[in-house]
């Protein structure tokens, strides 16, 4: 069995953070693990309130983890504060998987889920230590420092990411203007490519981010190379989205379920540069 492991916020809505993580690890069939880096108050309406746990007992809990399990891939979703972003970086210095990173700034109801002075943590700690990382656009631009508008402009952000050590990027393209739900893929060997779905109109995306992220580490804990996992979790979140369960009143949670239920059917139109 392959385990797979989430360093991430819990979200008492059930339709991101932990939660979601675990459910897509679930439906992957993989044995998911955790630590938890914050509590939060939040439904589909919006955040209500965060409390984060003290970074050395996030420590301890993935070195808990970490000493009894044989852990493939790891993925990071909230890290909330430069202290967390530290311990969680040191450890993962010391890891041989495979670690996504998923900046988590803003909850999709606008709360913001790291601190100011985070961000200089994630970018000269985190990110030399990562597999990949997954931004998307408004993300991409806090970490480049780079204003995004076009798919040049995603390309110079990208390379900023690069140079500050991390191996691949994953550029989501859910914010941009384009007509399909278009991400863009930039991989450690030089190579490049896009890989997209229709684009669907609805609310109910709460958790993409997460679910995406968790997806891939999935996969990659599998077994699949990068690229291939990369297709796969964009098929996985593509499927949530569209089959979604109109929950709540709000930012409605993606449909875990759904890529099982489909048996993984969907095309993701995929363009080498």
């Amino acid at each position: 069995m392959n385990v797979t492991m989430t360093i991430a916020g819990s979200d008492s809505g059930g339709g991101a953070g932990i939660q979601a993580d675990l459910k897509t690890f679930q439906e992957l069939n993989t044995f998911g693990t955790s630590a938890i880096t914050a509590l939060t108050a939040q439904n589909t309406l919006g955040v209500t309130g965060v409390h984060a746990a003290p970074p050395e007992f996030v420590l301890a809990q993935i070195d808990a983890v970490l000493a009894d399990f044989e852990v493939q891939a790891i993925k990071t979703g909230m890290l909330f504060s430069a202290e967390i972003i530290e311990v969680v970086a040191k450890r993962m210095a010391d890891y041989q998987g495979v670690l996504v990173v998923d900046p988590v700034m803003i909850a999709k109801g606008g709360a913001s889920l790291l601190q100011q002075q985070a961000v200089a943590a994630m970018r000269s700690q985190l990110l030399p230590v990562a597999t990949v990382i997954t931004p998307n656009i408004p993300e991409a631009e806090v970490l480049s420092g780079l204003k995004i508008a076009t798919v040049a402009d995603m390309a110079a952000a990208a390379q900023v990411l690069l140079d500050l050590g991390v191996k691949n990027v994953v550029m989501k393209g859910g914010h941009s203007q384009e007509v399909l739900a278009r991400d863009y893929v930039f991989l450690a060997d030089g190579r490049r490519f896009s890989m997209a779905t229709p684009r669907i109109d609805t609310p109910n995306t709460h958790g993409t981010g997460c679910t995406f992220s968790a997806a891939l580490t999935a996969f990659v804990a599998q077994g699949l190379a990068l690229p291939e996992a990369m297709v796969e979790a964009k098929r996985f979140i593509h499927l949530g989205i569209v089959h979604d369960l109109h929950l709540g009143h709000g930012h409605g949670p993606t449909n875990h379920f759904a890529y099982q239920q489909q048996k993984g059917e969907c095309e993701v139109d995929c363009v080498w540069a």
